[in-house]
């Protein structure tokens, strides 16, 4: 099995998160002219409580077969990290069962009850077979991933990726004759097929890298390979514990954060289309508000996540075995390399969002009108791309109890924030934003503090002053190539003075000597030209 380096893992799914991120708009861009904004919404408002039950089955315990085979791994332990992919699996399958048979059973009393459009009832029941699609995937991820082997994560994630653009489009427009419900109800039946086409990518990767040398297992009846006392010890007396155990007392607490986080979006879904209808909003008109705030504004701010999302995932098992082995140079050394290539690649995005929201919107979806949201959330961006790799830090570290009383916080204030602003009818769906604006900055302010208070760790807040005058310059080229309107299309001059904007930003990073020749030389094909 190919293990890569923490960089060469997290280069590799920043690869396939960008091709991921730009395959992905196509269904974003062509759906909304489909189904419309309306349709959206109802296709948007099943995630909250799809996510809150993915939470409950993989909210802990991929990154906790991650974290243990790391561990494993590090002393060579082969036949553990059989039994924990094993117990990991039996127990995602026992709870995705569960939880399938229950969600479909209360379908009819959440769509009723629960949302204030019951046209969603159709999309619920649609998307009831990802549970157990989406668990066992997890766990398959989890185990290449505490192995440093991201090759199977980015292959199968580009496999869904292209097969759920088909499919999403295909039955959307297939059902949209028997009404908007259905045509919600048939991107959800192509998201289906996109995540089964993953999973047997997975499975095959599986199969074929999963055989040990026979002689290894032989000669370990104890159940340890290729280790000594002193890396055991160094592990200590926990690493021993019964595997289904461990695996629970693993992933309990960081399943527990990501269920706040979790059900604090499903609140914050029923608590947005009931404050929109406090303020006088029409409920068509509420579920299209909602359904271009999530399936529209947020998928564009959240594209630099590729970046950060590939960050987390290559920093969990690499702090993991660092910190198993005590080094505490090579922990400051990831988290400087994650913060710092999260913000270097998370700003100029920030200010192409902020600059020219209007041409973006108009030029995606054709509905300019929805432009003003992107300007409002386009600031906090920077935030959210720096969260996830404090949050993977922290979850790595031992310290999820930290980041699940961060989340909480940031979820109370939030749905507070939620009740208030958005039922005031000068405000509507704007007050949503500014609640949800304010929760991302606290959660991450608070992530960081925590990080810097368990490890030591210290930005160097020159770093940030530097980046913020690069976005200016980088934001005023951009702005004067717009305005000169050379080209005769919209699409054009936007190319072309976000073109112009990013080589200023570039060429500023390494003047002032954020990036270098040795980041330079990391990235793939082009780097040897700087080695």
């Amino acid at each position: 099995m190919t293990k890569q380096t923490f960089i060469k893992g997290a280069l590799i799914l920043l690869a396939a998160g960008i091709i991921n991120r730009i395959l992905a708009f196509v269904p974003r861009i062509a759906l909304p002219r489909i189904i419309g904004a309306e349709g959206v919404g109802l296709y948007q408002l099943g995630y909250p409580f799809l996510i809150v039950l993915l939470t409950l089955i993989t909210g802990g315990i991929p990154l906790a077969v991650a974290k243990w085979i790391a561990e494993a791994e590090s002393v060579g332990d082969h036949r553990r990290v059989k039994q924990i992919f094993r117990t990991a699996m039996g127990l995602v399958l026992v709870l995705s069962c569960l939880l399938t048979v229950a969600f479909v059973l209360l379908t009819p009393w959440m769509t009723q009850h629960l949302m204030t459009d019951k046209r969603v009832y159709e999309t619920f029941l649609m998307m009831s077979p990802l549970l157990v699609i989406i668990g066992v995937s997890s766990v398959y991820r989890g185990y290449f991933q505490g192995k440093q082997n991201m090759i199977p994560t980015a292959v199968s994630t580009t496999v869904e990726t292209i097969f759920r653009i088909v499919f999403v489009l295909l039955f959307a427009k297939i059902l949209l004759p028997y009404g908007l419900a259905w045509a919600a109800a048939g991107a959800m039946i192509g998201v289906v097929a996109g995540e089964i086409a993953g999973l047997l990518v997975l499975v095959w990767q599986y199969v074929r890298q999963k055989k040990l040398p026979v002689e290894e297992e032989a000669a370990a009846p104890s159940g340890v390979l290729l280790t000594n006392e002193t890396e055991l010890q160094l592990l200590g007396a926990d690493y021993r514990k019964p595997i289904l155990r461990r695996l629970i007392n693993l992933s309990l607490p960081v399943t527990a954060s990501r269920m706040i986080g979790s059900f604090s979006y499903l609140l914050e879904s029923i608590f947005i289309a009931r404050a929109l209808a406090v303020a006088g909003i029409a409920t068509g008109i509420a579920t299209a508000q909602y359904g271009a705030l999530q399936g529209m504004i947020i998928p564009i701010l959240l594209l630099p996540t590729a970046l950060t999302y590939s960050l987390a995932v290559s920093l969990v098992p690499s702090l993991s075995e660092a910190a198993a082995k005590g080094d505490w140079g090579t922990i400051h050394k990831r988290l400087h390399q994650s913060m710092r290539l999260a913000l270097v690649t998370g700003a100029p995005f920030v200010v192409v969002m902020a600059l020219f929201a209007e041409p973006i919107c108009l030029l995606l979806y054709n509905h300019v009108e929805i432009a003003p949201m992107l300007k409002w959330m386009a600031p906090i961006g920077l935030f959210i791309y720096l969260q996830a790799p404090l949050q993977a830090a922290l979850q790595a570290l031992d310290k999820p109890g930290t980041a699940l009383m961060n989340t909480f916080i940031g979820a109370v204030v939030k749905l507070l924030l939620i009740m208030q602003l958005a039922s005031n009818p000068d405000l509507g769906i704007y007050g949503a934003l500014i609640a949800i604006n304010i929760n991302i900055a606290m959660v991450t302010t608070l992530h960081g503090y925590s990080v810097m208070r368990f490890v030591r760790f210290r930005m160097n807040l020159f770093d940030f002053l530097k980046v913020g005058t690069a976005m200016v310059i980088m934001g005023s080229v951009a702005m004067w190539t717009m305005n000169r309107q050379v080209l005769p299309a919209l699409w054009q001059n936007l190319l072309a003075a976000c073109t112009a904007g990013v080589l200023v930003y570039l060429l500023l990073m390494v003047m002032l000597r954020i990036i270098d020749r040795n980041d330079a030389a990391r990235l793939p094909v082009i780097g040897r030209f700087f080695r």
